[in-house]
């Protein structure tokens, strides 16, 4: 994989073409960076998400999560939240599905050696029965030129994948490996519920597969669990015993920069050392049987707290993704993409097209090979209606966008930088989940 470290200003692919899986080196070199932080409400101290991102660029995890610490697997839904920076331009998703999430792309030069990725007592090599019915993720990142890993769930035997939502966010590509098996298969999203981050993956051409044995009765206070996870993205699970101190807890995060998160509840909260890319994994009870979600950990303080998604309440969501039809939370399968970063100014005082141009959405940049590029459209250029109808504001063209499917021809009007006006017909393609 061609990554480029030495900035966000990079050339990138077209999303309509799959991205190269990332190679089995590339996953051992997935380290922590610059991982997002995020204050759990009540004081705990610091919640990271627990998710790898390699390419030396991490994101504020989409899970970022809601006080999760959600890990994040280098994620961030996207490239940048709907408040994030990508290339120092302030990103929606993509300009087609809006979302509350946020983050920041920080980028470091170098990948690292998984770092911070060491963990205290009561962790070991998982067992057999620990790794039946659980994958490791991994999610190219083309857009960022980056690439992550996570864990997941094995929910049915054709390949039915439960994970977080920030294990996938802003994945281009996604390839799963059944832990027990070692076969590897492409995925791809059948929807997800960034809200509560929960992701549903779909196997390609899966079959036979062990599925994870689940307990939905709950759990209390006292119980021994087990956290199940591809600690660090190296690719190989290992289990962090501990026990469940609290239940029904709520966490808030936000970013190092100051943007708000989202607020995760009614979480289990565990002693068990969960770490970077344990996200999506199961935490497990003494009998084996999956209970909860692994998503975030605390950081900073002396205590080692973790919390994870009951299983219960992530099959629901499950449930609702199955019914195929959006919700105030769910979305499934891929949003519309045009492939545009909206700037942080404003048309009048940015943009080189006269004033009398009026609102509109100001371009910061354009990524190469999208729509966007294909029609001609450039930073600098203000779009001012799609089939018709006008643009205000970026929020405006992100919310149109987002009433869209891949494969829609759209009619983009707008006033490129010497003030001409300008229109194409544009197909939108299909754009990483949020």
């Amino acid at each position: 994989m061609n990554e480029r470290h030495e900035s966000h200003e990079r050339e990138l692919t077209d999303q309509s073409t799959p991205a190269e899986a990332p190679s089995a080196d590339a996953l051992r070199a997935l380290a922590v960076r610059d991982r997002r932080r995020a204050l759990i409400a009540g004081g705990l101290g610091l919640a990271v998400l627990i998710g790898v991102a390699a390419g030396g660029i991490s994101y504020a995890g989409r899970t970022e999560a809601a006080s999760s610490a959600s890990s994040g697997i280098t994620a961030t839904g996207y490239p940048g939240g709907s408040r994030g920076e990508f290339g120092g331009y302030s990103v929606s998703p993509y300009w087609g599905r809006s979302t509350d999430q946020g983050g920041a792309l920080r980028d470091g030069s170098s990948t690292e050696s998984s770092g911070s990725t060491s963990r205290s007592t009561g962790v070991v090599v998982a067992s057999a029965a620990q790794t039946a019915g659980v994958v490791t993720i991994t999610s190219a990142l083309s857009y960022q030129g980056a690439s992550s890993a996570g864990t997941g769930v094995i929910l049915t035997s054709d390949g039915m994948i439960l994970t977080n939502n920030h294990v996938v966010a802003g994945a281009t590509a996604i390839v799963v490996t059944v832990e027990s098996t070692g076969r590897s298969y492409i995925a791809r999203v059948v929807g997800t519920d960034a809200t509560n981050d929960i992701a549903v993956l779909q196997l390609k051409d899966a079959s036979g597969l062990t599925r994870a044995t689940l307990d939905t009765d709950g759990v209390a206070v006292g119980d021994a669990v087990t956290a199940v996870g591809n600690a660090g993205g190296t690719g190989d699970l290992v289990a962090a015993s501990g026990v469940v101190t609290a239940l029904n807890q709520q966490i808030t995060t936000r970013s190092e920069s100051g943007v708000s998160a989202e607020t995760l509840t009614g979480l289990i909260q565990i002693d068990a050392d969960i770490v970077s890319g344990d996200s999506g994994g199961p935490l497990v009870d003494s009998a084996g049987r999956v209970v909860g979600i692994d998503t975030a950990a605390s950081s900073g303080t002396s205590d080692i707290t973790g919390f994870a998604i009951p299983i219960s309440k992530a099959l629901d969501i499950v449930a609702t993704i199955q019914a195929g039809a959006d919700t105030a939370t769910v979305e499934i399968g891929y949003p519309a993409f045009l492939g545009v970063s909206p700037s942080q100014g404003t048309p009048s005082r940015t943009s080189r097209a006269p004033a009398t141009t009026g609102s509109g959405a100001l371009i910061g940049g354009v990524i190469k090979d999208t729509p966007a590029a294909k029609a001609g459209l450039q930073a600098g250029d203000v779009v001012t209606a799609v089939d018709g109808a006008g643009v205000a504001s970026a929020a405006e063209l992100s919310a149109l966008l987002a009433e869209r499917e891949p494969g829609e021809s759209v009619r983009l009007s707008w006033t490129d930088t010497t003030g001409v006006a300008r229109s194409a017909q544009v197909v939108l393609a299909e754009g990483p989940v949020a």
